[in-house]
């Protein structure tokens, strides 16, 4: 097997790259797809020709500029937008929730929108059919407090 791999590194750095393409799909943060344009450009030295120290340079060279100048941008490119701009479940915190069951500082259910919510408040029990309004999201639980109700006046 080792004089198979020995005539055929092609083999390793393709398999370096899947490696490193379903770590980076596990982790997100665009470190190891780089280094999997590094092994990209191992595999293609290979397959010019270059011994295997060269494309241990070539590896190594490609990653380091990937990481640094290539990641730098993509990163950016990927958080453009406005700053204020939320996101999945931040966009629900002072959302409108209608009490399903009674919430209290163990548990309920409320309903945000059209989902159903396990909740739980830190202010007594909110009833049924109860306003509340969305403080936090902690894990799967939305915490609620009492819709304040129009100033008397």
């Amino acid at each position: 097997m080792f004089e198979w791999l020995a005539g055929n590194w092609w083999a390793l750095w393709l398999t370096v790259f899947l490696v490193f393409a379903v770590v980076e799909m596990l982790t997100l943060d665009l470190f190891f797809i780089m280094l999997g344009g590094g092994a990209l450009a191992g595999l293609l030295a290979d397959f010019a020709g270059a011994d295997l120290w060269l494309q241990i340079v070539a590896f190594c060279v490609v990653s380091l500029l990937m990481i640094g100048f290539v990641r730098p941008v993509a990163l950016r490119h990927l958080r453009k937008g406005p700053a204020d701009q939320r996101s999945n479940i931040e966009r629900l915190i002072g959302e409108s929730a209608l009490v399903m069951e009674a919430v209290s500082a163990s548990g309920g259910l409320v309903k945000i929108g059209g989902d159903v919510w396990s909740a739980r408040t830190e202010t007594g029990v909110l009833a049924p059919g109860q306003q509340a309004v969305v403080s936090a999201i902690d894990g799967a639980t939305a915490v609620v407090a009492p819709q304040p109700g129009p100033l008397p006046g």
